[in-house]
């Protein structure tokens, strides 16, 4: 065997060698443990910065090194394709030569290479193709229009979420459970199960499988295959997880089958601190139950820290022991005690944009590289005056994880909007939003209008109006037509007369844009109402939308792609795995940071997945931490009175430093006992709880009209204590908090 040829050549390289001197030598006492543990079920608690990655590729090259295992004996899972190539090329370093039938990749990667070998035992040809997102909206739609169901009321995106969702559970179409489903008539019912029942047959139809079906359908092998799964489980002798924290229902299934066998010998790594994906599938329950699925397994904690300053990661501590759910562990390190984590409170997001503006660039007059400092947001939103101060200081940015603010698809819609107002021959703009949301004008109907404006040499919206004279077109479209160059007309009329804010939400909520969105059930939508409300509000710091667009169009022109040294914006998801020497952690007050919306989803559990956020942000920075709050924020495009963030009172006050705007409470600077009233011992109510919900409460009265970032509108139709019913307009009677609604 090659493989085998090729590592009994590397075996022969350090004859005579010890292998401390390999590979040993440079790991302090709990990771050299974690990597010679090499029997039976180990977890691996990793904390921020202490070198999960080296103990997980020094592992892998003990194990080959010591002639444990051959290559193709080892199973390493990894997160990303990325993680999974910075990996080898570690192995590949450490033994001295590149490695040759490792079994190492993505979850969704290794199992396309073990279906490719077994597919037809699943009724698939080994050829079969993995669809993307377009093509399986394409073929949920087939199937919608088949069963005559309203791809209004069972929108293609959120049945395909659902399906996906399912998928994640483990689920195949039999396997779902009424108590797995949702109301009938909404997606998710009987109707969406049938659904997903035939999206499968096609699939095997078309000899396709989407993205969920990879491990899916690995897990259906194994169950239904014993003998294959036997077969895995022998050659697999050592099996390598990182990022375990992070697994959903089938990967731990999947992971479960094969781990079960004779060998056993699995390790993973994770950290429980920094689980922070629950909204898309990941199950902390996964790491917190290990020693519970795998009995006798080993903990080993690594609690070295490389990265941070003492005071950071004792401000970081102090913050994550809070959570209940949690395996416990102690971050330390040998570096100098460095900085106070800084808190610093200003009156709005105008000056928070403009104070961490002149931070940025009073440590860059220091020489401290741009590429070293990190701005990080709970939501999107939030992005849009960083970015906007930043443009007006000259100071070159990137965004992380996602398109700018202005690049958003549903900022350029909401623009296409604006322009259209502004000026009508703007044809692009015209065609970008003239079936969105969708107005059943079709393909045919925008290349009728097409032609007759490319021959005719006018406009788009010229042509539509002539053609609307005529019998070029009709129906369904033709009414469209009409109907939407009315609301045009109709709203440049009240340009003169409505100020430019309420005249945006006016235009984004007779369009059917905002409900479209609305009625979105895809994870994302939240954060693109959120985006809106903030464009709104952006639109109102302008005397006209016409001035507005030009302020847009220079931002966009004086944005374009710098390279090199730039400061990272991204939210703090993003900046998972990721370190700066300067962190800049804005918006931390209530009704921002925890997000509201988490709470009222997930309760306690919400609340301490956003407090592990909270962690993750603070132990990004190497040698300095900035949070920042405002005691009025536009929470996006309504002014609320705010309070700091319940997270920054359970930081220890022996880690911080408190500097606020003068007027901020009273006084610039002081104690933060004296800033701010606390309160001991600290459980689950807040500030928030106590001080924010009785002040909004004050507002409601019953009949009161109130909008709800997740239900949408509705009336109060009872009030007891800081909870009001709420009969939604389009979810019914729901119980909320008074602070998660606004009056409107």
């Amino acid at each position: 065997m090659i493989a085998n040829n090729s590592i009994q050549a590397s075996f022969q390289q350090f004859e005579g060698t010890t292998m401390e001197e390999v590979h040993l030598n440079d790991l302090n006492e709990a990771q050299r443990i974690a990597v010679e543990t090499i029997e039976g079920p180990v977890l691996v608690l990793a904390g921020a910065g202490t070198g999960k990655t080296r103990v997980l590729t020094t592992r892998v090259a003990h194990i080959l090194l010591n002639r444990h295992a051959w290559p193709s004996q080892v199973l390493a899972v990894t997160f990303t394709n990325k993680a999974a190539q910075e990996m080898k090329e570690r192995i590949s370093r450490l033994i001295g030569h590149s490695v040759e039938g490792l079994w190492l990749g993505t979850f969704h990667s290794l199992c396309v290479r073990i279906l490719r070998q077994h597919a037809e035992l699943l009724g698939f040809k080994p050829s079969f193709t993995i669809l993307d997102t377009d093509d399986q909206l394409r073929l949920i739609k087939q199937l919608l229009k088949a069963e005559e169901l309203d791809d209004k009321r069972y929108p293609p995106r959120q049945v395909l979420g659902t399906i996906g969702r399912w998928k994640d559970r483990g689920l195949l179409p039999e396997k779902v459970t009424a108590s797995q489903m949702g109301r009938p008539g909404h997606v998710g019912d009987e109707s969406t199960l049938k659904i997903y029942k035939d999206y499968q047959q096609r699939l095997q139809i078309l000899n396709a499988m989407d993205f969920g079906d990879l491990l899916l359908l690995t897990v259906t092998l194994f169950s239904t295959h014993p003998t294959i799964l036997k077969s895995y489980q022998d050659q697999f002798k050592y099996i390598l997880v990182d990022e375990y924290q992070d697994t959903n229902i089938v990967q731990y299934l999947w992971l479960r089958l094969l781990a079960m066998g004779n060998q056993n010998n699995l390790c993973c790594v994770g950290d429980d601190d920094q689980s922070i994906y629950g909204w898309r599938g990941a199950e902390i329950g996964n790491i917190l139950k290990f020693e519970q699925d795998f009995p006798g397994a080993k903990i080993i904690r690594l609690e070295e820290n490389y990265r941070s300053t003492p005071q950071i990661l004792g401000a970081a501590s102090t913050l994550i022991s809070h959570n209940s759910s949690r395996l416990g562990k102690t971050l330390r390190t040998q570096r100098d005690r460095g900085e106070q984590v800084q808190v610093r409170g200003v009156w709005d997001g105008e000056e928070e944009a403009r104070f961490i503006g002149e931070e940025i660039e009073s440590l860059h007059r220091k020489e401290e590289n741009l590429s070293s400092m990190a701005i990080l947001v709970r939501a999107s939103f939030q992005m849009r005056e960083f970015e906007d101060r930043l443009i007006t200081l000259g100071v070159p940015y990137r965004v992380i994880g996602g398109p700018r603010f202005y690049e958003r698809q549903e900022i350029r819609d909401a623009l296409a909007y604006l322009r259209v107002i502004v000026q009508p021959n703007d044809s692009l703009a015209f065609e970008r939003i003239i079936n969105t949301p969708r107005r059943g004008i079709g393909n045919s109907t925008l290349q009728t209008l097409h032609a007759y404006a490319r021959i005719n040499l006018i406009p788009l919206i010229e042509a539509t109006r002539i053609l609307l004279e005529t019998d070029e077109l009709r129906g369904q479209s033709k009414t469209a037509l009409r109907a939407l160059l009315l609301d045009f007309d109709r709203w440049r009329s009240m340009m003169v007369k409505v100020p430019p804010k309420e005249l945006t939400g006016i235009i984004l909520d007779e369009s059917g844009y905002t409900a479209m969105w609305l009625e979105d059930k895809s994870p994302d939508a939240p954060g693109r109402l959120e985006n809106l409300k903030e464009f709104a509000a952006a639109v109102g710091e302008f005397e006209s939308i016409t001035l507005f667009l030009e302020h847009v169009s220079l931002i966009m022109e004086n944005s374009v792609s710098a390279q090199g040294d730039m400061v990272s914006l991204m939210t703090l998801h993003a900046a998972k795995g990721l370190e700066f020497n300067s962190v800049f952690l804005a918006g931390w007050e209530e009704g921002l940071f925890p997000n509201p919306r988490a709470l009222t989803e997930a309760g306690e559990s919400g609340l301490e997945e956003e407090r592990r956020l909270a962690y993750v942000g603070l132990t990004r920075a190497k040698k300095r931490a900035i949070i920042t709050f405002v005691v009025n924020r536009r929470l996006p495009g309504e002014w609320q009175s705010s309070m700091p963030s319940r997270f920054i009172e359970e930081l220890a006050r022996e880690h911080i430093e408190i500097t606020n705007q003068p007027g901020i409470f009273g006084r610039t600077r002081g104690n933060w006992e004296e800033t701010v009233a606390l309160q001991e011992p600290r459980h689950t109510s807040s500030l928030y709880d106590q001080q924010i919900s009785q002040s909004k409460l004050s507002l409601f009265s019953l009949g009161d009209r109130v909008f709800h970032i997740k239900f949408g509108y509705g009336y109060v139709t009872e009030i007891s204590g800081d909870k009001l019913d709420v009969h939604f307009e389009h979810t019914g009677l729901k119980k909320v908090m008074a602070s998660f609604v606004t009056r409107k």
